[in-house]
């Protein structure tokens, strides 16, 4: 296969990726029917960063993927290395693709003096040359007001609804909110699964404590119910967990953990393990490897779902048509990461 997919009329498309998640951009390219064009990076003794694309890329559409994992920090700097690489290759357009776009969550000011780190990122990634950005479930979709240019905001509700509608009796299951700000996405999942009941935890968070979030009590009826608890990421897992102690002690027949983005910092996994949960759903849209996952734990990938996006971009179709489902053939030959 070639490393440069060729379009009409005289488009062609490249694909590269950083060092954070290599694997990720190598199987969204099998579903693309390319390769990830080769990219020597390394590093110098004092941390600084080196990348150079090994062939020409001058008049492509370049998509430049990178996971947000940890170290966050270098893999950013990294990807913003690459874009600047892509412009002075005089590459025709730079889409930056980041599944879970980093610092997503300092989106707006709680106290005074504090920054709005998520306006940053997409200025600086706008700054090194990126011409829009595709990310996945953004933690609060007003954010793509901070890019002055266009940005792709997918969804992994496709994916994880496939996995919960095919592999869950929802005879008996009510889909809860882990708090205010997601019931608009709840309400999505219990309308796409048959108008199931619908129940969210009240909670507060206290802003001068980070990863930190006290439940008050459920709106709704859970007793004796399956409950299917939906949120955009795991990090520390407190508040998650927290969420499923709650549900269980409120009468919770069993209590199933979905989310989009598995960070699973410091102590999440072992409080995944001891939470009480039945299952715990995530995606790879950063890697989950092997000495966090749990028994319990299922990772879907969401190869096929970059692939969508980024084939709609490049051939400047719809990227809205794929909130209902993915394309038929980029439905996953191999759904777990």
């Amino acid at each position: 296969m070639s490393a440069i997919l060729e379009g009409t009329p005289d488009k062609k498309l490249a694909l590269v990726t950083g060092r954070a998640y290599p694997d990720q951009a190598h199987e969204t390219a099998k579903y693309l029917g390319i390769d990830v064009l080769e990219t020597t990076a390394y590093d110098f003794a004092n941390g600084e960063m080196y990348v150079r694309y090994t062939e020409p890329v001058r008049g492509a559409d370049a998509f430049v993927m990178q996971a947000h994992t940890e170290p966050i920090n270098k893999w950013i700097m990294e990807q913003l290395i690459m874009v600047d690489a892509m412009k002075r290759a005089s590459a025709r357009s730079i889409t930056v693709v980041a599944p879970f776009l980093g610092y997503s969550r300092q989106d707006k000011k709680h106290q005074g003096r504090e920054p709005i780190t998520a306006r940053l990122i997409f200025d600086l990634f706008r700054a090194a040359g990126a011409d829009r950005i595709m990310t996945v479930d953004l933690h609060a979709a007003q954010e793509q007001g901070f890019f002055d240019g266009p940005v792709d905001h997918l969804t992994a509700t496709p994916v994880l609804l496939d996995y919960v509608r095919n592999n869950m009796p929802l005879e008996n299951t009510t889909i809860v909110s882990p708090d205010a700000g997601r019931i608009k996405v709840s309400e999505q999942w219990a309308a796409k699964l048959g108008n199931l009941p619908l129940a969210f935890i009240h909670k507060t968070r206290d802003t001068t404590r980070p990863n930190h979030a006290e439940a008050h009590g459920i709106i709704g009826e859970v007793e004796g119910r399956d409950c299917v608890v939906v949120d955009d990421m795991i990090d520390t897992a407190g508040t998650i967990c927290e969420a499923v102690r709650t549900l269980n002690n409120s009468g919770a027949k069993s209590v199933t953990l979905v989310a989009t983005h598995g960070l699973l910092s410091g102590p999440a996994v072992e409080r995944l393990r001891n939470c009480g949960a039945k299952e715990i759903v995530l995606t790879d849209t950063v890697p989950v490897p092997e000495e966090k996952r749990l028994p319990n734990m299922t990772v879907l990938s969401v190869a096929p779902l970059l692939a969508a996006g980024i084939r709609s971009v490049f051939e400047s179709g719809s990227v809205s048509t794929l909130l209902n489902g993915l394309p038929e053939d980029m439905r996953p030959r191999n759904i777990y990461a």
